[in-house]
């Protein structure tokens, strides 16, 4: 009696779980969106690191199930290297898939400059955009240093090797070597954005003197497409790709981090506190 108990319950038992995973089965394929899907990439905050974002762009560019992609960006720039990273692999994927950009609160210097390779570009009507150009700011600590008492010693090879440091007045050949570094970004800069905006190289530079635009001057302007909000780009991208039904939206993953969560709720209270194109004097890019 004892065995026969054991089998029924290891029947019953197993009975149980076959059913578990049937309805699981069932859940999951019912619960699947009937929709083509959509990847949703987003880019918030100040632009420090290209490694997480390059790696979602290219397993976007990788899966045959994604139709297309919305670039959803709410930036005020950031570092030259990272965002130029990240513009580049943008070129990668729209040579294989539809890529739509959604613009946030702000999406200005290297989010622009992402933005602009876009094959359409949404923005809100208030959205600060543009701020095309290039920035570098030095302190110098010299005569602090010398009411403190404080000396330094520079050892070096090579004459610009320390050019920008804060412990002594920058020289006019220092000065007019930066100058020329900033000035060759911006180049750089202003030819990826005619080249993603389809733009002559003049009509650029016109817009690339460092100014912020609204949204609606921004279209005015040629800077971006249309006005509209993250959706309206999504259902705009449903139409071109011709998919039918509700589509699947797709978002990036995303790896926690302190100190980027830390340094980008401080640049979105800044932004806020300003709202104006004097934050522009802040960034790099």
């Amino acid at each position: 009696m004892p065995q026969g108990r054991t089998k029924k319950a290891l029947i019953i038992i197993l009975v149980i779980v076959v059913l578990v995973l049937f309805a699981a089965l069932i859940r999951g394929l019912i619960g699947r969106p009937s929709g083509e899907r959509i990847g949703v990439l987003e880019i918030d905050g100040v632009i420090t690191d290209s490694k997480e974002t390059m790696e979602q762009i290219v397993k976007f560019k990788d899966d045959r199930t994604i139709k297309a992609v919305v670039l959803r960006i709410n930036s005020p720039g950031g570092g030259v290297g990272p965002t130029q990273e990240i513009y580049r692999e943008v070129v990668k994927l729209r040579d294989k898939k539809k890529v739509y950009v959604s613009m946030g609160s702000v999406c200005a210097s290297g989010g622009y400059y992402i933005a602009s390779v876009g094959e359409r570009i949404y923005a809100n009507p208030s959205t600060i955009t543009g701020s095309i150009g290039v920035i570098m700011q030095l302190t110098v600590m010299e005569d602090l240093l010398k009411k403190l008492g404080l000396k330094t010693t520079t050892i070096k090879a090579g004459r610009l090797k320390d050019a920008g440091t804060p412990f002594r007045a920058m020289t006019p050949e220092e000065r007019v070597y930066l100058s020329s570094l900033a000035r060759a970004i911006h180049e750089q800069f202003i030819a990826d954005i005619a080249t993603g905006r389809k733009m002559q190289i003049e009509a650029a530079k016109k817009l690339a003197d460092g100014r912020v635009f609204t949204g609606t001057q921004a279209k005015e302007l040629g800077l971006v497409d249309a006005i509209g909000n993250f959706y309206d780009t999504v259902d705009e991208l449903k139409k071109t790709t011709g998919i039918k039904g509700k589509p699947e939206l797709v978002y990036g993953e995303k790896r926690f981090s302190l100190s980027r969560w830390l340094f980008s709720t401080f640049w979105r209270g800044l932004i806020n506190e300003l709202f104006s194109a004097q934050y522009n004097y802040l960034l790099a890019l």
